[in-house]
């Protein structure tokens, strides 16, 4: 099977995920585009400013610093490999010491981009980008596009689920491995894996436990399309849920609830 990946190039969470993809499947893979982007890409509307100090609320401060100091550290080494003077540690480098076509887009949607895209002719392309995946590109794979979602689908829709799902009091989550369609995280699920939520836990033991499960998960999603299976789970839009990205006040809510600590 012939597998193309597009993905943002995140420090914390996403390039672990892909890596660990193209380790276990890297027969397969041919080719990966590194999309700009990245998990601050909230829209024109929202203060990203004001979205700083709501990640601050959700995730306390520990967990906060962690995810800025690495996000500076990977910065600097990308301008210190240009000089030179670094290892670039981007997912497009890795790609390319493993042997595999790269490209570096500003957008999957562009036109260059999917007639190179349609040249290579994938039969699944994984999406791990911030781009809204528009119809045309959807269409180029045989089999189709999957997405790794961090909730149990149809449930949970949208950005940053394991907020939502502390903030709902929910006591079972998961990571859904579901086809992209137009409609927002609202494709057929491949692959779904549950998990309990326990009273301890916290934004980042969700985030956590989930990147935890989600790499295997696609890696078995992958194994299914191969096999040829056709029949998959149903994500109902009656069943659906959707949530917003969270406001400074949502953040307020759950932190009252549950302390600083």
């Amino acid at each position: 099977m012939r597998v193309f990946i597009i993905t943002m190039d995140d420090p914390v969470q996403t390039r672990d995920f892909i890596k660990y993809v193209i380790d276990h499947t890297e027969h397969e893979i041919i080719g990966l585009a590194q999309a700009q982007g990245d998990r601050m890409t909230i829209g024109k509307k929202r203060s990203k400013i004001g979205y700083l100090f709501t990640l601050l609320a959700i995730m306390g401060l520990p967990y906060f610093l962690m995810n800025v100091f690495a996000t500076v550290s990977d910065k600097v080494t990308k301008k210190l490999a240009k000089l030179g003077l670094a290892k670039d540690p981007s997912i497009a480098a890795y790609a390319e010491k493993k042997g595999i076509k790269t490209f570096r887009i500003k957008t999957p949607n562009s036109k260059v981009f999917k007639t190179e895209l349609r040249a290579l002719n994938p039969d699944v392309i994984i999406n791990q980008s911030q781009s809204i995946i528009k119809q045309e590109l959807i269409d180029i794979p045989k089999l189709g596009i999957v997405n790794r979602h961090n909730a149990l689908l149809p449930k949970n829709r949208g950005r940053l689920t394991p907020f939502w799902v502390l903030q709902k009091g929910e006591k079972e989550t998961g990571v859904s491995i579901h086809f992209v369609t137009e409609g927002i995280d609202a494709g057929d699920i491949i692959v779904q894996e549950r998990y309990d939520v326990l009273p301890k836990d916290r934004f980042r033991s969700l985030v956590d436990r989930n990147y935890t499960i989600a790499p295997k998960a696609m890696v078995k999603a992958l194994d299914i399309l191969a096999a040829g299976q056709t029949e998959f789970i149903p994500n109902n839009d009656d069943e659906a849920t959707y949530n917003t990205v969270p406001t400074f006040a949502d953040a307020m809510v759950y932190r009252k609830r549950v302390g600083w600590l």
